[in-house]
């Protein structure tokens, strides 16, 4: 994320997932990825309709290359 945050103007990455792929919530969680929080009835698969979690990462969220 650093690579996309220096070359460009980016200052939102948001991701979602469905709320029982706790896998890649947890990969997201580990990436520096902020919880938003659920997005209700947010995607139809299989005939019915499944909750969502929506995450995100801020430019400001970067830690400060100075200070590790």
């Amino acid at each position: 994320m650093r690579y996309l945050f220096d070359h460009s103007t980016v200052h939102r990455i948001q991701a979602g997932t469905e709320v029982t792929n706790v896998a890649e919530q947890r990969a997201l969680k580990k990436a520096g990825f902020t919880r938003e929080g659920v997005l209700r009835g947010a995607g139809f698969r299989a005939g019915e309709w499944h909750d969502g979690v929506l995450y995100s990462f801020l430019r400001s969220d970067l830690p400060d290359p100075q200070h590790p």
